[in-house]
């Protein structure tokens, strides 16, 4: 596993493409702050933890899952970062998730904070 935010991202994405409610993976703290955001925006209901791993519950509205699609914009053989001009310049109905000085967020929070960072994924 060498990216292991990606791969947990993914596992959501699938997991709610396919109609699951409940999704496992690796826990750590960036992952923890990934999930939080996540479940902030609405896409996620429930967080729980144990010593090794993170459980999520996707949300789901009227039988469909509330996250539509995500796309995964770094990798780490490349890295995408973004100033808050290129933010701002970004418009249409995705979202991006940032790892901003500030922690973890979304896109439209960071312009917000007049924050930069690496774009995670983009998510629909």
């Amino acid at each position: 596993m060498n990216y292991p935010v990606g791969d947990f991202l993914i596992k959501i994405k699938n997991a709610a493409l396919a109609g699951r409610k409940e999704v496992r993976g690796e826990r750590s703290k960036l992952i923890e702050a990934v999930a939080k955001a996540l479940k902030d925006k609405g896409y996620l209901s429930e967080i729980s933890k144990d010593e090794a791993k993170i459980t999520v519950k996707i949300n789901f509205s009227k039988k469909n899952p509330v996250l539509m699609d995500m796309k995964l914009v770094s990798s780490p053989g490349l890295r995408v970062y973004w100033s808050v001009d290129d933010l701002e310049k970004r418009k249409g109905p995705s979202l991006f998730l940032i790892t901003t000085p500030k922690g973890v967020m979304f896109s439209d929070e960071a312009v917000k904070k007049r924050l930069g960072g690496e774009i995670i994924a983009e998510v629909i």
